[in-house]
């Protein structure tokens, strides 16, 4: 008898969060890869290209497409209406799951849901009202009918438990780069069309309005020769970040606000980088960091749980207000930053997919 692990794929369909696609699809991919003898891999997708998941994630055994659109299927399920899809082994990569009541002793029903950071309570406001409202009556929803709730670190897994009443249903399994996350052949080209120096020290611009200032006026202060490159800004923020850069002394020719980017061209910008700082204390997973870390790149970041468990030994934490400094005595030498870079790669190679899929596995077969 075939046992059929479903993974809820909505965003292979209609992407709302490149790191929640980018999740999906590695996942996916890994669960395929590690099945366990007897075991197979499905998909339920919200209405739409069904053939857009079979391509990005080769191998499915079967793509279930609901009757609803992505929009219309998140309300559904919110409201616990899951005609269709309850049942059997259900893994969500985000809260998006049908989370009904069901018998997990008698008829081997389990639901399992991936938080990847808490934004809708730690940071609302950069979310829309209706996104955190719904992320929250789905944590709600978890409470009740989740038989497990994944988060990506134990620092997050500690938060969530001061939210939820979950016990012991709340499993660590952290993420990773993507598979292959490498410079690309035509990086040089791509540097060039993206207007971003190499040997350029990269600011996360996934941070507060707070966290970034006080970095760029750190790096200010202390006199970094080294074009700054803020990835991942909110297109809304560039203005006042440019005016944090000039308020603090920065010459605004050494300043570069790119937005999101496709993973070939952070690949590109991340591969010549002198440095890598991540100023968010927040409980989100940090991607950015572990494709900087995935390319050798000496990390800064922020002195915070979760990238004291991230970061571990190989890289420097500080608070945002010392990057500078810390930046500094990272680039002091060539030997100083080659050590660091290595630091940074063994740290990476310490996180896969592969292994995220494994305790997926593992975690449904001890469901």
């Amino acid at each position: 008898m075939t046992a059929t692990l479903r993974v809820v794929l909505d965003q292979l369909c209609t992407a709302t969060d490149p790191d929640l696609e980018t999740a999906e699809r590695e996942l996916a991919r890994a669960l395929v890869r590690s099945a366990p003898p007897g075991c197979e891999v499905a998909a339920i997708v919200p209405s739409g290209d069904a053939d857009a998941v079979t391509a990005a994630v080769p191998g499915l055994a079967d793509v279930a497409r609901m009757r609803l659109a992505r929009r219309e299927l998140a309300g559904a399920w919110q409201m616990g209406i899951a005609a269709g899809t309850a049942g059997g082994m259900i893994h969500a990569p985000s809260l998006l799951a049908p989370l009904v009541r069901h018998d997990r002793v008698h008829d081997g029903d389990q639901t399992v849901v991936t938080l990847w950071d808490l934004r809708a309570w730690e940071r609302p406001e950069t979310l829309s009202r209706a996104s955190a409202m719904w992320q929250r009556g789905m944590l709600k929803r978890a409470e009740r009918h989740a038989d497990a709730v994944v988060v990506p670190t134990h620092a997050t897994a500690e938060a969530l438990g001061a939210i939820a009443r979950l016990g012991q249903r709340i499993r660590v399994i952290p993420g990773a780069a993507p598979e292959g996350f490498a410079a690309p052949t035509d990086a040089v080209g791509r540097r060039r069309t993206l207007r971003v120096p190499e040997e350029a020290v990269v600011l996360d611009g996934a941070a507060s309005r707070a966290e970034l200032t006080a970095a760029v006026e750190s790096l200010a202060r202390a006199g970094i020769d080294a074009p700054l490159v803020v990835l991942g800004a909110d297109p809304d923020a560039e203005a006042w970040i440019v005016d944090a850069a000039t308020a603090a002394g920065l010459a605004p020719d050494r300043l570069h606000v790119r937005a999101s980017l496709p993973d070939a061209d952070r690949a590109a910008v991340l591969h010549t980088a002198a440095a890598y700082l991540a100023p968010a204390a927040d409980s989100a997973f940090p991607w950015r960091l572990l494709e900087a870390l995935a390319l050798g790149v000496p990390a800064v970041a922020a002195d915070s749980p979760v990238h004291r468990e991230v970061l571990l030994d190989g890289g420097v934490l500080a608070e945002p207000a010392a990057f500078g400094d810390a930046v500094s005595a990272l680039l002091d030498s060539a030997d100083t930053r080659r050590r660091h870079a290595v630091l940074a790669a063994d740290r990476g190679r310490a996180f896969s997919w592969h292994d995220a899929a494994e305790r997926v596995w593992a975690l449904h077969a001890e469901l």
